[in-house]
């Protein structure tokens, strides 16, 4: 990646498994140069940083998916919009010494783009408690 501190960078996106989409989004991932990773597991085990960012429907889904596969010390950023009533029962969902950290975009992006506001919470699971 050429950046101090950052061994690789990979990505991993439901595009990636539809025949559809697959070849375009490789040759995103290739111009980037980042890692396409063959599945949501394979990012979460090669990685000590991961940020989702989908859709507020999607959060539980992922944040679950992502719980059986995230290592102790990792950092699992939930990137989006969703009602603290979707996103509490996330925080639950932690493997112990992984931290999970909520982002909350407060309004719409446009026109604020990566200045849009957000309220971030950092929970740290021990022990399969959240604290």
């Amino acid at each position: 990646m050429g950046q101090p501190g950052i061994a690789a960078m990979s990505i991993w996106d439901l595009k990636l498994a539809n025949p559809a989409t697959q070849a375009t989004e490789l040759a995103h991932a290739a111009m980037a140069g980042v890692t396409a990773q063959p599945c949501l597991q394979a990012l979460c085990e090669a990685s000590n940083l991961v940020i989702s960012a989908v859709t507020a429907s999607n959060t539980q889904a992922v944040v679950q998916e992502s719980a059986q596969f995230i290592h102790p010390g990792a950092i699992f950023l939930d990137l989006n919009s969703a009602s603290p009533g979707t996103k509490q029962p996330c925080a639950w969902l932690k493997r112990p010494g992984a931290h999970y950290v909520e982002a909350g975009v407060m309004t719409s992006v446009p026109p604020y783009g990566i200045r849009v506001p957000m309220l971030l919470e950092v929970i740290v699971c021990v022990a399969g408690w959240a604290q």
